[in-house]
């Protein structure tokens, strides 16, 4: 136990535990007591107990006990928010950013759970959305990472209404995928944290949004898996075309885009495993319909791209690899 705390029941656990046990239970409720407690955990220090483990600890260090640091202060929800409102404020807001990206960034998911709970996954998006009608890219790098860091801790219920309740999320998202095309070092940066942010974003979108997605939301997701984005963003990339591939005007719009020669352009290039995996779930997808097979033909690597991957398949007998008889339909 290194950072020893009370919960509302009298019960002490260790920090990091007791966090885990709330987040991965839908019943918030004492592990020994099964008594209720409230969603702000009510997490008190143990000041007591902590200090009589470090002594323990320092008291032992001959025996090859490691000395216990005394844990940081949990992040205080009131100066968050204080953070957040300071984003409205012209001359305060690019300090704002700075503080709230350096708490992002920080391992403690403790922190990011305290930004969730303050608001923070919304008053990001509302400050990319209002960089986009704007016209104005300063600062949206930041407001990216930040929004990427806390997506993952912030209320289902919350993301799915930021997601879905306008078009002008997606849009801004779009936007910033399809900005500066010179692709400066941050531009690239604000690319990749683009598309990490649309993958999740599209993790939650609701059907009818799928089915409008345009011609300009796939040229720019296209367009990124050609420049110098790290793995992980082009992964992403991927992951979010083959979220749209079930709707068959989706396909055909992904063709039209220009979709087929870029996959067989990437797949040449001899990425990691896992991205041909997806290249080729793709590639399968897009060419179930005739538009996409004739892209594949005119291509010039393409047949011998898709024949070295039937013979992989019937040499190594994968059990997941996508249906190749969509290419010879």
């Amino acid at each position: 136990m290194k950072d020893p705390v009370t919960v509302l029941t009298g019960i002490t656990y260790d920090r990091e535990s007791i966090e885990q046990w709330f987040s991965t239970t839908h019943d918030m409720s004492c592990p020994v007591t099964k008594q209720a407690l409230p969603r702000d955990n009510g997490l008190t220090p143990n000041h007591t107990l902590r200090r009589l483990i470090q002594q323990w600890c320092k008291e032992n260090a001959t025996n090859g006990v490691g000395l216990i640091p005394t844990p940081k202060l949990t992040l205080n929800k009131i100066y968050v928010s204080g953070l957040v409102q300071d984003l409205g404020v012209s001359h305060l807001q690019a300090n704002a950013l700075k503080k709230l990206e350096a708490l992002a960034l920080d391992n403690a998911q403790r922190n990011r759970r305290s930004m969730g709970e303050a608001g923070v996954t919304k008053a990001m998006v509302l400050f990319i959305v209002r960089c986009y009608k704007e016209g104005a890219q300063r600062s949206v790098l930041e407001a990216l990472r930040i929004l990427h860091h806390v997506w993952s801790v912030a209320d289902d219920h919350e993301v799915k209404l930021i997601v879905n309740g306008s078009n002008d999320f997606l849009e801004s998202l779009i936007w910033v995928l399809g900005c500066d095309p010179e692709m400066d070092n941050h531009a690239i940066l604000m690319k990749s944290e683009a598309i990490l942010v649309m993958k999740m974003a599209m993790e939650v979108i609701t059907a009818s949004q799928l089915e409008r997605l345009n011609l300009e939301f796939f040229k720019n997701i296209v367009m990124v898996s050609k420049e110098k984005i790290s793995q992980e963003a082009l992964k992403s990339a991927l992951h979010v075309l083959i979220e749209a591939c079930p709707w068959g005007r989706n396909r055909m719009t992904m063709v039209e885009s220009g979709a087929i020669f870029q996959l067989i352009e990437l797949e040449l290039a001899r990425p990691e495993r896992h991205i041909t995996e997806l290249i080729f779930n793709l590639l399968a997808n897009l060419c179930g319909c005739a538009d996409g097979r004739a892209q594949l033909l005119k291509h010039a690597g393409g047949i011998a791209l898709v024949s070295k991957r039937i013979l992989r398949v019937l040499f190594e007998g994968g059990e997941n690899s996508p249906n190749l008889g969509a290419f010879w339909k």
